[in-house]
């Protein structure tokens, strides 16, 4: 005889990391991304993004109405062009605030 018993808790947290999973895929796949948006994929506060990327007139944002929005293609670019230079400046940088 076979005896099978399932723990609701553990299929529960299984169900929600998957559906967390699938849902970063999605959000992966957005053309344009926000500030919020943006903030979350640097992991890095508001104020950091904006003294160090959004003013910056290099840096792929475009302003629609009192929006910001970003490419996150050109995001990804920029940041691994940017992330080398500050490792080959020596990895520090500054954000005086």
């Amino acid at each position: 005889m076979l005896n099978i018993t399932l723990d609701e808790r553990e299929i529960k947290k299984l169900y929600l990391d998957e559906v967390r999973k699938r849902v970063e895929e999605i959000e992966e796949q957005a053309l344009l991304i926000d500030t919020k948006e943006l903030c979350r994929m640097l992991s890095l506060s508001r104020p950091t993004v904006e003294k160090l990327f959004i003013y910056n007139q290099n840096f792929p944002s475009m302003r629609v109405g009192k929006k910001w929005l970003f490419n996150r293609k050109e995001v990804e670019k920029y940041i691994n062009r940017w992330s080398i230079d500050v490792k080959k400046k020596g990895g520090n940088v500054e954000c005086d605030y």
